[in-house]
């Protein structure tokens, strides 16, 4: 934000304006282009998705709308779903109907404001950067439950009700798997968990330990459950529950359900490119950057949300006893272990 806050006094008679709307300036500006930069990344990675998947299913995918490959077609279904009529169920409480799709957004909105794409592509470097995205992350869950207790829909609420046990249950190994990153770094700053992997990819954090590179894939079949990804994707399960918590949302409200999904993918995908994957650090060392910070950062998070596209066409959808035991009984002892071993080799 003080890089954005330097090109505002760029602005002829900017210092003669109030002092309050000085200070609230940069920060709207900040907002403005987060939400255009969500906007068009969720474009993009629903073109993906349709395209991994039919490509999966020896399918072409879109091939007409604006040309190549498509590439219009999900910002025309974006403009048919704005386009619609909002619905909302006469016995519906109307209040919390309206505020929840909003909400689940606003958790992972506010959290890119520490994500660090590049040496200076970052609104603010807080000092519990980590534990800020991870508060954020936990507020989809109250707007899930809005969601699904406003409906007044028995498939609604038992969405909820799963969205909201299943989240709470994987962000414990999540948790703990991050901070096998904690430990060495000696920082919640996601700037300085960047910093410390710099060098070259022998320096980033996956490849430095084996117990690092193992917490790796719990937090990544953790971020998968947390955001309601194929294999874990029961809070929405077409076949028993017709959509879940947003069965009775159309229009823009939907939309914003749409985007809020999309939204967590990519912000999981951030957080493992930060922690794990040398955030954007380049892969040769002692080599200049080859690209830009921002470009390499992105391509790195892209390879991951690749591989939660990949999984949710390959792997049948898990029972809800199966997904909790994985949980409490797999995952939870083994990031306790991944913990207690990174724990080990600082102290040695």
């Amino acid at each position: 934000m003080e890089s954005i806050a330097q090109l505002l006094q760029l602005i002829p008679h900017y210092n003669a304006l109030p002092e309050l709307l000085r200070a609230l300036l940069p920060i709207l500006v900040s907002c403005v282009l987060i939400f255009a930069l969500l906007c068009i990344a969720v474009l993009f990675l629903v073109w993906l998705e349709r395209k991994v998947s039919a490509h999966i299913q020896d399918r072409l995918g879109p091939m007409y709308v604006g040309g190549w490959h498509g590439w219009a077609q999900t910002l025309a279904d974006a403009l048919k779903l704005l386009l619609k009529e909002d619905i909302v169920p006469e016995s519906a409480d109307k209040l919390l109907f309206k505020m929840a799709p909003f909400i689940v957004f606003l958790g992972a909105f506010a959290a890119y404001v520490v994500v660090p794409f590049g040496v200076a592509s970052y609104v603010t470097d807080l000092n519990i950067g980590i534990l800020y995205v991870m508060a954020l992350g936990s507020l989809s869950v109250i707007g899930i439950i809005m969601a699904g207790w406003a409906s007044n829909n028995k498939y609604s609420l038992y969405g909820g009700m799963r969205a909201a046990a299943q989240i709470i249950s994987y962000e414990i190994p999540a948790a703990i798997a991050i901070m096998t990153v904690i430990i060495p770094v000696g920082s919640l700053s996601m700037v300085e968990i960047v910093d410390a992997q710099r060098g070259g990819i022998q320096n980033w954090f996956i490849f430095r330990n084996p117990f690092i590179f193992l917490a790796f894939f719990v937090y990544f079949i953790a971020s998968l459950a947390e955001v309601n990804r194929t294999p874990f994707d029961i809070p929405e399960a077409e076949s028993e529950l017709v959509a879940g918590f947003h069965t009775e949302y159309s229009g823009m409200r939907f939309a914003f359900f749409f985007l809020a999904e999309y939204a967590n993918m990519l912000l999981v995908a951030c957080v493992a490119t930060t922690l794990f994957l040398g955030g954007w650090s380049q892969i040769i060392p002692g080599t200049s950057q080859m690209l830009p910070g921002p470009i390499m950062f992105f391509l790195k998070a892209l390879v991951v949300i690749f591989v939660q596209m990949w999984l949710r066409w390959s792997v049948p959808r898990l029972r809800v006893d199966q997904l909790m035991y994985l949980s409490w009984k797999v995952l939870l002892p083994i990031s306790f272990v991944l913990l207690l071993g990174v724990g080990w080799i600082a102290v040695i």
